[in-house]
Formats: structure tokens, C-alpha cells, sequence
């Protein structure tokens, strides 16, 4: 504190503008209206810690009263005032002033992704884009803001690295936080909680993009104490004093929250008293086990330890953080940095800030942590694209489909329909003729007329395979689905079903147009000659029997060898031509009805096709191309089966 009296303590204040700010050139050379008040302070009397108070807050005053909302950078009358007292002391600008210099703009370079991450972000966005159809936006929603935190990051400076201070009430972080700026910048004591909204503090110009995306006002923005040594070791850094995350007040734990959820790392602070706090461990630590290369973990307060005790809290916290799945940074292995320190008393705040000189000199702490915001994302919808197995709709599934609705519909009926129509064909053409003439007696006297009981048979059939066509659905919806994410699945059997809305019709118009042809079956070659041969086995029989007509009636000479002959001819070999015609039509007329047959299972199967299969396989080509997309995402070799 007497370090900080001596600071504040100078004669003259010269009100220095920061580059990109407006502003009167005279600004610093007007009499101050509460001159007095900043004299009585300057001399030490009263409180320091009401003097800063006091000072910053006439300083913000100023600041609107010049019109100056802009929301830009105020770095704070502390560093200024430092700043200007070391340039007074080294003689810069003549009696003691401090010389006014224009600042150039300070533009840093924006932030750029290697490789691996921008395919890795570009496949999030395709697999996003890819599913918004099929999954609801509470579970798009963190790849979603991935995906725009990502971006908003990318346009900002990639010279800065933004790093949070997190820690529970009375944990020390705000000590810490002053340590390492070199000057009382947070609010510290014993009234809980302390820190009521985030404060920063940076080590260098062009953060303001970063901070204003934190949402912390100009009034709350300061400046370290400015050294050659601490701008080379911490160059770039910005550093941002958290309220506590265990605070009575919602609205700290909600502004901690936002924050974690935008910084490129975090330092927690835990003291030997609450280290092992659940609280700590299960709503903070364990849920970002995944960000353990952006992450510091303080063992502070190791003054009030006996130095053994101090080692073995320290590693029981590494137990705790090895059991929150957090790897720790030991032996050059990317993890989180373990440190016990004290910074009440200095002890472990130079290897504090040299490991966070190093972690900042790298600039790739905004991509690690992007890239952790990633796999975090890919962990949560593993779920929804992967499940460990084998999933599509294999060719046993499509041929046992098809077969069923072949069933539906009757093919194999319909072909021995056209077998049979085939052989009656050929009986017509070969049988004897008064076997013909007696079958269609026959059939004359059988005819019943139709009425509502022929008509039962048929409607049981339609309703039969109209369940046989509801079944062939359901089962090949369920072996196409079978091994996909509930969405996925969900998504296919919706396809199949939508796809046999009015199957069962058309397969009905189907059959109607695919079965028997019109007219008469084709008859084979030998057809004709076969019925030549049975008109002259007829011919025999008529002959034969004129002629024992005519020895009868004495017109001819008695002679009963050779018209018998003729007769018995005539009336063995038409019935013998008739079965050797049967025999032969059997290979024809089987062909026939396994083509009829074919020609439906074909029709029904492109119906099926159409209307259900190709639904389905869409669907699964679908979860097929978000798959590989999220293969993608997680950086894998090999993606989930």
C-alpha cells in the first residue's frame, strides 16, 4: 500500500489521451474543479484505497462529460499516473511535464485457425446444417454457438490472449489478480463477495474488440503497472478478475458463467479450505475436463500451511482433478498447470507468472480452446449420430421386402393362375371334340350367378394383404432402422410410413395391370399340327363309323376289319394325341406362369421401391453424409460404425 501512496503521489497530473480516443489537445492543461480534493488526497490523507476510488470515478465523470461514449478503452488513471511519474523522473519533455505524443492506431492481426480446426469447424457447420431437419434446436444449440463464438473469435486480435480468474469467496483470486498487475486494481477485504462484476485488466493496446465481446464497460477497464519487464513477459495478455462462482448473488454466478464461456483460459483459485468443493468440482471443473490445455489450477493461501501440509493438499488436488478427468500438465504433456502459491506473500507468484508469460508468448490459446469447444460439442451429440453399430438397409432386407409384397399381392397365385390358363388353352386346341363338347355341357349347367356371398372370399382376401403389405413395411422399417440414433431411426420409420400411404391401392392396380394378358395364351408351333392330327383321329372315327353304317344298311359289302379298324383308330389315338399334347404343354405352360409371375413380383417390387425403399435409403444416406461430417468433427481416422 505504501508502494501505491507512492504512485499516486505526484504533484502535477497531465490527463494523457490513449490512442484512438477523442478529445481537446488542452484536455490535461484545464484546472480541475475538485482540485483541492485531488491535492488533499495526493498528500496522503484519508484512505488510499477511497483516494483510487474517488479518482476513477472524476476520471469517468470527465470522460462523459467530453462526450466520450463510446464505449473505448480507459486505461485507468493508475497506470497513467505511473506511467507519467517515471517519464517526469527520467526528464521526458523538459520541466517535468510529461510530453503529449500522437499514438498510432494500434490494429492487431485477427486470429487465424490451422488447418485440422477450420475442417473440423467447417464439418460442424455442414453437420448442423445437415440436421437441422431431423434434430430440434435445444439439441443443435451448443454446436450452434460454437460455431458463432468461433467466428466472432477469428475476427478479433490473435495477439491477445484472454484469461479469466475464477475462484470461490474468499479464495484470493482478487489478491492475485493485483499481484500480478503491480497495482490494487480489484476490490479485496472481508465483506462477501467482494468482486460484484468482472474487472479487467491488459498488458498491452488493441484488446478493446476482446473486452467489449465480454461485456465489461469502460469504467471497469484498467491498465497494469507499465514495466519494461512485465510488458515483456505479459505482453498481450488480458486478464479479467471474476466475481466468485459460489456467490449468494444469482447475477455474479450468471455473469461468471457468460464469461468462462468466452475467455481463451482460466486460472482457479482454490484455497486449502474449499479445494475439494462440489460444487467447484461438478458444475465447473468436471464439465470442462475437456479444456484442461486452457487451464490453470492455483492452490493459493499455502502461507497458512505448514510446508508439508502445503504438499500434501497439493496433491490431493491433483487427485481431485485427476478424478474430474483433467490431465494435468506434468513431464511436457499437454494438460492443465498445477501451482501452490502465496499471494498474500509473493511465494509462487514468479513461476505463476513466468508459466503464464510462456502459455501467452505462444499465442494458441484462443485455438486450443475453440478446438476443446469442439470436441466438448462432438461429446454432446455423439448420442444422436453414433451408437457403436452396424445400421442400413442390407440386400437380405430389400429381397425379403420385396417377397413379402409379392405375397400381398399374389404373384405366385397369379402365375399358377397363368399356368393353368395356359393348359386349358391347349386342352381346347388339342382335345378330342367330344370331350369339348361335353366339358362345355357341363359348364353350362355349373354357372351360379354371383351375388354378396362370392363377394365375402374377396373381400377377406383384400384385407388380408393389405396386413401382409402394413407387415412387410413395418419389419423393413425396423431392420433399416435397427443400429441408427433414436433421431435417425425415428426419421426412417416415418419415411416407410409415409411411403405406404395407399401401397395396398396401388399394388391392387398393379396386379390388375401386370396379370394375365388379354386374350388367349401364345400357343407353341406344333399347335396346329396337333390339331390337324386330332381332326384326322376324328375323321377316322366318323369314316369308320359310315362305313358299318353303310354294310349295315346293305349299301356296302360286308367288310368289319377295316372300318373297325378305322373307328378304333380314330377313338384311341384322339385321346392319346390329347395326353401326349397335355405332356407337352407342361414346359410352356410352366414358363408361362413363373413369367407371369415375374412380371408382378417386378411390378410390385418397383412399386415398393418407389414408394418405400428409396424413402428409406434417402433417409439413410442422409444420417450416412452427417456421420462422416461428424467423423470429421471429432478428428477421428475412423468414424463410429
Amino acid at each position: 500500500m505504501d508502494h501505491l501512496i507512492d504512485v499516486i503521489h505526484v504533484d502535477h497530473v497531465d490527463h494523457v489521451v490513449p490512442a484512438g480516443q477523442g478529445g481537446g489537445a488542452d484536455r490535461g492543461d484545464r484546472q480541475d474543479p475538485e482540485e483541492s480534493e485531488d491535492r488533499r488526497d495526493r498528500t496522503g490523507h484519508g484512505d488510499p484505497a477511497d483516494r483510487i476510488d474517488r479518482v476513477d470515478e472524476k476520471e469517468h465523470a470527465g470522460r462523459e462529460d467530453r462526450g466520450d461514449s463510446s464505449g473505448a478503452w480507459d486505461d485507468g488513471l493508475i497506470a497513467r499516473r505511473a506511467t507519467e511519474e517515471a517519464a517526469a523522473e527520467a526528464g521526458v519533455g523538459g520541466g517535468g511535464g510529461v510530453e503529449k505524443r500522437a499514438q498510432p492506431a494500434c490494429i492487431p492481426a485477427p486470429l487465424a485457425y490451422d488447418g485440422p480446426l477450420r475442417s473440423r469447424l467447417d464439418a460442424l457447420r455442414e453437420l448442423v446444417g445437415l440436421s437441422r431437419a431431423r434434430l430440434d434446436n435445444t439439441t443443435l444449440s451448443e454446436a450452434g454457438r460454437v460455431l458463432d463464438e468461433s467466428a466472432a473469435r477469428r475476427r478479433l486480435s490473435g495477439q491477445h490472449t484472454v484469461v479469466a480468474i475464477a475462484g470461490a469467496t474468499g479464495s484470493g483470486k482478487s489478491q492475485l489478480f493485483n499481484v500480478l498487475a503491480g497495482v490494487t486494481i480489484s476490490e479485496t477485504g472481508v465483506r462477501r463477495p467482494t468482486t460484484a462484476a468482472p474487472i479487467v485488466c491488459s498488458w498491452s493496446d488493441g484488446a478493446s474488440g476482446l473486452i467489449d465481446r465480454l461485456g465489461i464497460p469502460g469504467r471497469l477497464r484498467r491498465r497494469p503497472l507499465q514495466s519494461a519487464e512485465a510488458e515483456a513477459l505479459l505482453g498481450g495478455l488480458v486478464l479479467v478478475d471474476l466475481p466468485d462462482h459460489d456467490s449468494a448473488a444469482v447475477q455474479h454466478r450468471e455473469q461468471v458463467d457468460r464469461v468462462l464461456a468466452l475467455v481463451d483460459a482460466v486460472i482457479w483459485v482454490v484455497d486449502p479450505e474449499k479445494y475439494a468443493d462440489a460444487v467447484l468440482h461438478e458444475r465447473y471443473l468436471r464439465p470442462m475436463a475437456g479444456h484442461a490445455e486452457v487451464m490453470f489450477v492455483v492452490l493459493n493461501q499455502i502461507d497458512r500451511l505448514p510446508e508439508e501440509a502445503a504438499d500434501l493438499v497439493l496433491d490431493d488436488l491433483r487427485r481431485l482433478l485427476d478424478e474430474d478427468g483433467i490431465a494435468l500438465g506434468e513431464h511436457d504433456e499437454p494438460g492443465a498447470t498445477v501451482l501452490a502459491l502465496s499471494a498474500l506473500t509473493g511465494d509462487g507468484v514468479g513461476e505463476l507468472r513466468e508459466a503464464l508469460g510462456q502459455f501467452v508468448a505462444e499465442r494458441g490459446a484462443a485455438a486450443r480452446r475453440i478446438s476443446a469447444d469442439v470436441d466438448a460439442a462432438a461429446v454432446r451429440l455423439r448420442p444422436v449420430y453414433a451408437t457403436g453399430r452396424r445400421s442400413g438397409l442390407s440386400e437380405e432386407a430389400r429381397e425379403e421386402f420385396t417377397a413379402r409384397l409379392a405375397d400381398a399381392v399374389g404373384a405366385a397365385a397369379a402365375g399358377e393362375a397363368a399356368e393353368r390358363a395356359w393348359l386349358r388353352n391347349a386342352n381346347r386346341a388339342c382335345g378330342t371334340p367330344w370331350l369339348r363338347l361335353w366339358r362345355w355341357f357341363q359348364g353350362r349347367g355349373d354357372q351360379v350367378p354371383t351375388g354378396r356371398l362370392g363377394q365375402r372370399p374377396q373381400a377377406d382376401e383384400e384385407s388380408t394383404a393389405r396386413q401382409r403389405v402394413e407387415q412387410a413395411v413395418r419389419r423393413v422399417s425396423e431392420r433399416a432402422s435397427d443400429g441408427l440414433p433414436t433421431p435417425w431411426a425415428q426419421a426412417v420409420r416415418e419415411a416407410a410410413v409415409r411411403g405406404s400411404q395407399g401401397l395396398s391401392e396401388a399394388l391392387d392396380e398393379l396386379a390388375a395391370r401386370a396379370g394375365l394378358p388379354p386374350g388367349r395364351p401364345p400357343r407353341p408351333g406344333w399347335w396346329p399340327l396337333a390339331v390337324l392330327t386330332q381332326a384326322a383321329m376324328t375323321l377316322l372315327q366318323i369314316v369308320g363309323g359310315l362305313w358299318l353304317v353303310g354294310q349295315i344298311a346293305g349299301v356296302m359289302a360286308p367288310n368289319l376289319g377295316v372300318p373297325v379298324l378305322l373307328m378304333l383308330a380314330g377313338i384311341v389315338g384322339g385321346p392319346l394325341i390329347e395326353w401326349g399334347c397335355r405332356m407337352a404343354a407342361r414346359g410352356p405352360a410352366k414358363r408361362y406362369g413363373l413369367e407371369a409371375e415375374r412380371r408382378l413380383r417386378e411390378a410390385a417390387a418397383g412399386c415398393g421401391r418407389a414408394r418405400v425403399l428409396d424413402p428409406v435409403a434417402a433417409e439413410l444416406l442422409r444420417h450416412r453424409e452427417v456421420r462422416e461430417q461428424y467423423v470429421r468433427v471429432v478428428g477421428a481416422g475412423a468414424g463410429p460404425r
